[in-house]
């Protein structure tokens, strides 16, 4: 009963979206690929909305409920039925009566399952499809016959793009720049030390000192440089190169709408950071925390785990909690593995939390890591509970995994300020703590 419920309000919402859409007309961003989407959402939405009236998708909201419920302006109401009739009525008055509706949409559209995006694509039709990042073992591959296969659907978000529309793509990964022969339309590639349009440059590490007087981890720090200007970017709060290419799509979407690239880097500066999303925290005891929450991939993991290698804090132990990547199908043991051996190069402590994380545990051990710094649990408050015992001053946490493993409860444990969780964390939603 309930899939059919789902069933009929994602048809009457498609309806409502698509009579939106021919009534206000605006114009499209679409945002697919398996790593860094919301990221890159947010950080379009910061480059432009200043110069547009523009509305992006709440939160992760790419789905076939997801996607029209932002075209027609409504919140999620999860499991309540009568929070969804009244979605649908709201949806009717926005078709009937004219509003003050956005000029520019930005939509973050995904692919769970085979069709996903080919359902959504050929009625949506945007006007610029931004591709991200796939990795050798893209999220959700599981649920697809190939790796091929899933890159394939993410494709048809660019085939359904409109004539005369624009694709930006990440030259530096070559399954997103591959995109560029499914369409006719004009492309502009962003790179980071490659080859493109917009080229990032000279990344690192900002820090800034404390109290104390010591230097502490404070921001990402790069350059960007665009037909002969160059521009210095931080990015503070955040860590990684996870942050640096959404910013560089963000600044070839801005370009191609004919903003300069100096007004664009004013946008920028605004606080956009999207929560879970390697985010520096300040954790209680005087520590450090890398918050990575929201969710786990391969790609992902391993530049998470090479930014916490290049963090230096004097005095400082390095701590990765860790749990499972989900959705990796026959690839899962190995990947595990591999996230492992690379973190016993790293960390001097590793907690796992979930069945499948049991795979980086062992590869941590294979990869020379002391079995007495190696903890596993099933749980994440189980795990927090128990870190919350070891931590000491000046520690660094990395804290990552899949969704349903729910690590944000392990930030919240540990964090310095617990009463800002509501705006610093992942799934803070009634219905997501009811799960």
């Amino acid at each position: 009963m309930r899939s059919i419920f789902k069933k009929i309000i994602s048809k009457l919402l498609e309806i409502e979206a698509r009579l939106v859409l021919r009534k206000y007309k605006p114009r499209i961003i679409g945002i697919t690929g398996s790593v860094g989407k919301t990221s890159t959402k947010d950080a379009v939405f910061a480059a432009i909305s200043s110069h547009f009236h523009a509305r992006k998708s709440e939160k992760s909201f790419n789905s076939d409920i997801g996607i029209p419920l932002t075209i027609i302006g409504l919140q999620n109401a999860w499991s309540n039925p009568l929070k969804w009739m009244a979605n649908i009525i709201s949806g009717l008055s926005v078709i009937l009566f004219r509003g003050d509706y956005p000029k520019w949409l930005i939509l973050e559209i995904g692919a769970d399952r085979p069709g996903d995006i080919s359902r959504v694509a050929k009625w949506l039709k945007p006007d610029i499809v931004v591709i991200t990042r796939f990795g050798s073992v893209p999220v959700h591959v599981e649920f697809f016959p190939s790796r091929r296969d899933l890159i394939a659907e993410k494709g048809k978000l660019v085939e359904f793009m409109k004539d005369g529309g624009n694709l930006i793509v990440n030259a530096d990964d070559e399954d997103s720049f591959a995109m560029t022969k499914l369409t006719r339309n004009k492309y502009t590639a962003y790179s980071l030390g490659g080859t493109g349009a917009v080229v990032g440059s000279h990344e690192g590490i900002y820090y800034e000192k404390n109290l104390n007087g010591q230097d502490i981890p404070a921001g990402t720090t790069f350059k960007v440089s665009y037909g002969g200007n160059c521009l210095p970017v931080i990015r503070r709060g955040v860590l990684g190169i996870q942050h640096i290419y959404p910013t560089l799509a963000a600044i070839a979407t801005g370009l191609t709408l004919g903003i300069n690239l100096v007004e664009i880097g004013t946008s920028l500066e605004q606080d956009f950071i999207t929560p879970g999303r390697m985010r520096l925290l300040d954790g209680i005891k005087e520590t450090y925390i890398i918050d990575d929450s929201y969710n786990s991939s391969p790609v992902a993991l391993h530049e998470a785990i090479r930014v916490l290698g290049e963090i230096k804090i004097k005095r400082a132990r390095k701590i990765a909690v860790l749990g499972d990547m989900l959705e990796l199908g026959k690839y899962s043991v190995e990947e595990h593995k591999s996230a492992g051996e690379k973190v016993a190069r790293v960390a001097k402590i590793l907690i796992t939390v979930g069945v499948r994380a049991r795979y980086i545990a062992e590869g941590a051990l294979n990869g020379g890591m002391n079995e007495a710094c190696i903890f596993q649990y099933e749980d994440s408050r189980s795990a927090g509970k128990f870190l919350d015992t070891i931590i000491k001053r000046n520690d660094i946490v990395l804290i990552k995994g899949s969704q349903s493993i729910r690590m944000e409860q392990i930030v919240e444990d540990l964090m310095a300020n617990p009463e800002e969780k509501e705006k610093l964390l992942v799934r803070q939603d009634a219905d997501w703590k009811d799960r």
